[in-house]
């Protein structure tokens, strides 16, 4: 069968001063499969968009900033990922410069600003813990992986990098 993922963007925008991620605490629908979880901002792109454009838009949607640096960290496939074992597809993004003032909350959650360091200790999606060391590493290389998913968790993970064998 033909891989068909639904494509997505996933962004980590940061602070300032980099010490900061504006995340979204998906607590307000019971029924979303992200309920009680922290995660970047991001969604599907839309017919006619590139990635880029996507991300921004995603970005202005969710927490009304206008991103005006952002940098393609990584790719991830996640077959199996959806509610209904769709596959999904990303590409992450750090937003590193942005203006305008984010807003408290969107229809997912609430958007709150987390000191990097405390990431990895928040209710995450399991297979957030594999790469977001790679996305908030700032001047790391560019990665792209496979992360298989089954029944909300993940069966694996590989990935290389530009820089790998």
């Amino acid at each position: 069968m033909p891989y068909t993922p639904i494509l997505a963007t996933l962004g980590y925008v940061f602070s300032p001063d980099g010490k900061e991620v504006l995340l979204v605490h998906r607590n307000r629908r019971p029924d979303d499969a992200h309920f009680g979880k922290y995660n970047g901002l991001g969604g599907k792109l839309e017919a006619g968009e590139d990635v880029v454009a996507g991300m921004c838009r995603e970005i202005r949607e969710e927490a009304g900033l206008e991103c005006e640096e952002l940098t393609l960290r990584g790719t991830i496939s996640w077959p199996g990922f959806g509610k209904g074992g769709e596959d999904w597809f990303g590409f992450l993004f750090r937003i590193d410069r942005w203006h305008g003032t984010p807003r408290p909350d969107n229809p997912e959650g609430d958007l709150v600003w987390m000191p990097v360091e405390r990431l990895l200790d928040l209710p995450l999606w399991e297979g957030d813990r594999y790469f977001l060391p790679l996305v908030l590493e700032k001047n790391g290389v560019q990665f792209h992986g496979v992360m298989p998913y089954r029944d909300g968790k993940p069966l694996s993970w590989t990935y290389h990098t530009s820089a790998s064998d």
